[in-house]
């Protein structure tokens, strides 16, 4: 395509591009030329996806419980190297290099708080992050749907067959939203079915990812990490619903309440 970037054509530079995507250090321009190859590409997409899954899975740790004797151990080792670094006639050849190892205990601590504080506040933006790179992938392919019906006793079984769950799927042609079809998502480490809506111009991707806890949410809109797009999140105590669209917030809204009325009524 004519002014369209060039992407390097070696392997190891590509790579770098597929890790920069997913941690979110990529230009505008440069977001979208590699999208578009992933959207050419089936292996390049494959690598994309592992990679996504590799960094969700090491963000999903969960964080150590420190105690409260841990805490104040690592408080005094502190204040005994706060006293180290005051000037004092040397005494013993020992002193100094346990003040040193007390200090480096105490910033080696603190740093892995920050870090694991860090990932934990960030999961949910990656998350909304690669539900905004799929939608933004589906806008450049040749079809946005591995199955296209508009009959849900087609998308579901076909999702079913897949990765054997799928949501509810009612067409709301008749509300202005028709049912193109579904497709298998991998969003972070999880594969995920996703449902495709048309409304006027404008395609509405559902992501609909597996609940452990079964809360039951109202939607929230996302306001960060959506790419530009209109993002909602809600619960029904099965799935965690991503819906996402270039259309503007009020018709996304309008969508998902209709779903979800649709959805409750089966």
């Amino acid at each position: 395509m004519k002014g369209a970037m060039e992407l390097p054509l070696e392997p190891a530079d590509l790579r770098l591009l597929l890790h920069a995507l997913v941690d979110g250090e990529l230009d505008a321009a440069t977001a979208l030329a590699v999208e578009r190859r992933l959207a050419e590409d089936p292996a390049l997409a494959a690598e994309h996806a592992r990679i996504a899954a590799a960094q969700a899975a090491i963000r999903s740790l969960p964080r150590p419980e420190v105690r409260e004797e841990f805490r104040t151990r690592i408080a005094a080792l502190g204040a005994g190297a706060a006293l180290a670094a005051r000037p004092a006639a040397p005494r013993s050849g020992s002193f100094g290099w346990r003040a040193m190892a007390a200090s480096v205990l105490v910033t080696a601590v603190l740093a892995s708080g920050l870090t694991q504080w860090t990932i934990t506040r960030r999961a949910p933006d990656r998350f909304a992050e690669a539900v905004a790179s799929s939608h933004r992938r589906s806008l450049l392919a040749a079809s946005p749907v591995d199955v296209a019906s508009s009959d849900r006793h087609t998308v579901k079984p076909w999702l079913d067959g897949r990765i054997g769950l799928s949501p509810a799927a009612p067409d709301l042609a008749k509300e202005g939203f028709s049912l193109l079809g579904g497709r298998v998502e991998v969003i972070g480490n999880r594969t995920v079915p996703a449902l495709v809506y048309r409304h006027r111009e404008h395609l509405i991707t559902l992501v609909a990812a597996p609940q452990e806890s079964g809360t039951v949410s109202a939607p929230v809109a996302i306001e960060r990490s959506a790419g530009g797009f209109s993002l909602l999140r809600w619960t029904d105590g099965a799935f965690s619903y991503w819906a996402i669209s270039d259309t503007d917030r009020a018709t996304l809204e309008d969508f998902v309440s209709r779903f979800r009325i649709a959805a409750a009524a089966g």
